[in-house]
């Protein structure tokens, strides 16, 4: 049996869209013209993107329902439900309804004999690496449901963390949007018309600000649009050239490190992934060689997952952990400390743990200190541009009164 989503007419007139099983497409029409339904679109529900109808909405398995689906699914598998029995039901969850389509295309190949991990993999693009090698370590050894807690928590705070990041830039990026706005709004049109009315009426010489800033304006107005055009455009040509060549991406990721205050934020982000990840497969049973190269992955990080990679083989013919960590840069500052204490004292998923946690809290600390001398320096910042438009205004009159008086 397949799942087909559907999307036709009742006898009434009215839209009625859902899912239906049936062993094919011609067995799928006619029992919806049975129940009365006459069918406009039917197609496989395979969970894809580009067979799901209405796929913008139902092929989406973002985080959050990711992390609704592993926490309900490991509470059902624990009560002893078969695991076809249980996609059904989480089919029918309110939190998941709006991927009951790509759901039934997962059932469905479970039905027909793969795994969870596999299933998923193949009906769900955002799904981590980490995350499918989570899911094959809980069916391979047989505690699916304790590995689905646990990779429901560790994704639930990477989407924490990313939310953290996303909030730290939403003020910096409205005051500097507003403030180009208004710099634009000044300089292109109200400092020239009030320097156009006082030379007109009086012919005073401007001065030189006030020329400047109407230089100014005047470069912003032409300067704006086609920097904006230009940055579009750039960044579609760079996005496309770095799939093409993954080293042009890998050394542009490590340039950012280098920058200022960004590389620093990008260093704990990549620190706390990395315990995190290291943990979290390390207490699944993952090997070390594998589980240094999914948490490379989970960085976010290309340069580093392309240094862990190599690392990984280092580890495979004898080196140790912290050694290895040691050798990546933007890894090597105390983490290679708390791993080589977890090797020696054979906690090291624990202390991993540990290290995780700490570097939280340094995230934290980091993020509420940029902000509190950020803020300042924007504000202060506006209050000199506002200080030289008001001067490059006053200047003319102040001019001109001279000339009168």
């Amino acid at each position: 049996m397949r799942t087909f989503s559907y999307k036709g007419f009742d006898s009434s007139g009215g839209v009625r869209r859902g899912l239906i099983e049936a062993q094919d497409l011609k067995e799928a029409r006619e029992k919806l013209t049975a129940r009365g339904i006459l069918p406009r679109e039917v197609v496989p529900s395979e969970g894809s993107p580009a067979t799901a109808l209405f796929a913008s909405r139902e092929s989406s398995f973002r985080a959050e329902s990711r992390v609704a689906f592993y926490r309900e699914l490991g509470v059902l598998l624990g009560a002893g439900l078969p695991m076809v029995g249980a996609m059904e039901i989480l089919m029918e969850s309110p939190e998941l309804g709006v991927s009951a389509s790509l759901l039934a295309g997962v059932r469905d190949r479970i039905r027909e004999g793969a795994s969870l991990a596999a299933s998923l993999g193949a009906a769900v693009p955002q799904l981590k690496p980490y995350e499918r090698a989570i899911l094959e370590v809980g069916e391979k050894s047989g505690n699916l449901e304790g590995m689905l807690e646990r990779l429901a928590f560790f994704v639930e705070e990477q989407e924490h963390l990313r939310e953290k990041i996303i909030s730290a830039l939403i003020y910096p990026t409205i005051i500097l949007g507003f403030s180009v706005l208004v710099a634009v709004g000044l300089l292109g049109f109200v400092v020239p018309a009030a320097a156009a009315v006082i030379t007109e009426q009086s012919r005073v010489p401007l001065p030189w600000l006030t020329r400047f800033m109407m230089m100014a304006g005047r470069v912003a107005l032409v300067g704006l649009p086609v920097l904006i055009l230009g940055v579009l455009v750039g960044r579609s040509w760079l996005n496309r050239r770095m799939v093409a060549e993954p080293a042009l991406r890998s050394r542009l990721d490590q340039t950012m490190y280098q920058i200022p205050l960004v590389g620093r934020g990008y260093m704990i982000v990549a620190n706390l992934r990395c315990a995190r990840t290291l943990a979290i497969l390390l207490k699944g049973g993952v090997g070390l060689v594998d589980a240094l190269s999914l948490a490379g992955r989970s960085t976010g990080s290309a340069w580093v997952a392309h240094l862990m990679e190599r690392e990984a083989e280092s580890v495979r013919h004898g080196s140790s952990l912290a050694d290895a960590i040691r050798r990546i840069p933007p890894l090597a500052g105390s983490l290679p400390a708390w791993i080589q204490a977890g090797e020696a004292s054979g906690a090291l998923e624990k202390l991993l743990d540990t290290a995780g946690n700490a570097y939280q809290h340094q995230w934290n600390r980091f993020v509420a200190r940029t902000l509190s001398w950020l803020e300042p320096v924007l504000i202060l910042c506006i209050g000199v541009f506002v200080l030289l438009v008001t001067l490059s205004v006053l200047l003319p009159i102040l001019s001109l009164n001279k000339m009168l008086g």
